[in-house]
């Protein structure tokens, strides 16, 4: 069993094998009950949420939960371990309200049990704030200005469960869920360590004998005392290190964000003679050898770099750039061909150009010759070009 604390007042953490308990503790001023109008109330609260087993339903209580709650309020509530009186702060008008929350973080069987110790646990541990009455106010003063007040308790009962098979003739203490699942009965006494039974109920429908009952509250003794002792020293080891100052409860157990928080011991190494051990390593080994061994490539496609080898990455996207090029080259001597036929035709249409020039006459006329295919074809020489033959005969003569 291990009980550890929490940052704040009245919270306990309790692992019981694989089962992990939480109990956490609060108070507020309320008014009290007509029937008694100086006691303080008690109330306890079992939550047994999904974390602890995919049995278990959220938000819905279960049969499990309404006898674990009845019989943590007969253990705690109806052996009168708190002194209620003292909780009263203005008789039948204001006394403390004290809730126990009792959470099951993981249930590996024995809920009662870790449950019942968490619950006394915190309630040890828990401080209520101080209170003034002046008149008719009452002022509730912060931990800052008065130090909080703990719970008068007067014993601490303490739950052992007992488990029966084969109709009473092996007898189990502290059963695990396996354990729970098989049993056919089982006995729970809650006792403190004066040995005064505070509850005791019996589940299962298995028949005891009175030895049987014997036998199990002198176990329970014996268990009980244990507890006890372990639970003090818990809290004396939690007093001294909050009176220190130092990381307490809940905080302790939490790593150090440092890089060191893993560090691990160094280990020895003999480091005698090193040189002359490495120097007679290096002269006995065998040289290594030049040449290199060729590549073993398993799948076509597959690459290899190392020494002395030929890098064979990115060889298809040399291929691409390459075939790129190639059409890019096609593509420019495609467009160089096409313009030296667009510059044929023109020059043949400025061949096919006639002017027309008299001396009397400045103006020039161009003539565009109409589309070989609808142009008709002429033989004989033009009526303008015999003109133009005459008068050159005529400068001639």
């Amino acid at each position: 069993m291990k009980i550890t604390f929490g940052t704040d007042y009245g919270c306990c953490f309790v692992e019981l094998g694989k089962t992990r308990v939480m109990a956490q503790v609060s108070c507020e001023l309320v008014a009290p009950k007509e029937s008694r109008p100086n006691e303080g109330i008690m109330f306890f609260n079992i939550e047994l949420s999904p974390m602890a087993s995919p049995t278990f339903e959220q938000g819905r209580q279960s049969e499990l939960s309404v006898k674990l709650n009845r019989q943590l309020e007969r253990c705690l509530r109806n052996s009168k371990c708190i002194d209620t009186e003292s909780l009263c702060v203005v008789s039948g008008e204001k006394v403390w309200q004290i809730r126990v929350d009792v959470h099951m973080l993981n249930h590996d069987g024995n809920l009662m049990d870790a449950a019942s110790i968490a619950a006394i646990t915190a309630l040890c541990h828990f401080r209520r704030p101080d209170v003034g009455i002046q008149g008719d106010e009452v002022t509730v003063y912060s931990p800052e200005e008065r130090d909080p007040i703990p719970l008068s308790i007067y014993h601490m009962p303490i739950s052992v469960s007992f488990s029966f098979f084969q109709q009473g003739t092996y007898l189990l203490v502290d059963p695990c869920e396996r354990e729970e699942r098989v049993m056919d009965g089982l006995l729970m006494i809650a006792m403190n360590k004066h040995r005064e039974i505070c509850s005791i109920q019996s589940s299962g429908g298995i028949m005891l004998l009175k030895e049987q009952v014997m036998r199990c509250s002198k176990i329970a003794s014996v268990k009980v005392s244990e507890i006890t002792e372990l639970i003090s020293k818990a809290l004396e080891n939690d007093k001294k290190a909050r009176k220190a100052g130092g990381r307490c409860g809940f905080a302790e157990s939490m790593p150090q964000e440092r890089i060191t928080a893993l560090k691990m011991d160094e280990t020895p190494v003999e480091m005698t003679e090193v040189t002359d051990r490495a120097n007679d390593i290096v002269q006995k080994a065998e040289a290594p050898s030049q040449t290199v061994p060729s590549p073993v490539v398993p799948v076509p496609g597959v690459g290899q770099v190392g020494q002395g080898l030929q890098n064979t990455w990115g060889l298809e996207e040399e291929d691409e750039e390459e075939e790129n090029d190639n059409s890019g080259e096609d593509e420019e001597v495609k467009e160089t061909k096409m313009e030296v036929e667009q510059h044929d035709k023109e020059g043949s249409k400025q061949e096919d150009v006639v002017e027309i020039s008299d001396s009397e006459e400045e103006e020039v006329v161009i003539l565009h010759p109409e589309t070989p295919d609808k142009a008709p074809k002429h033989t004989g020489p033009s009526f303008h070009q015999k003109g133009a033959a005459a008068s050159k005969k005529k400068q001639k003569k």
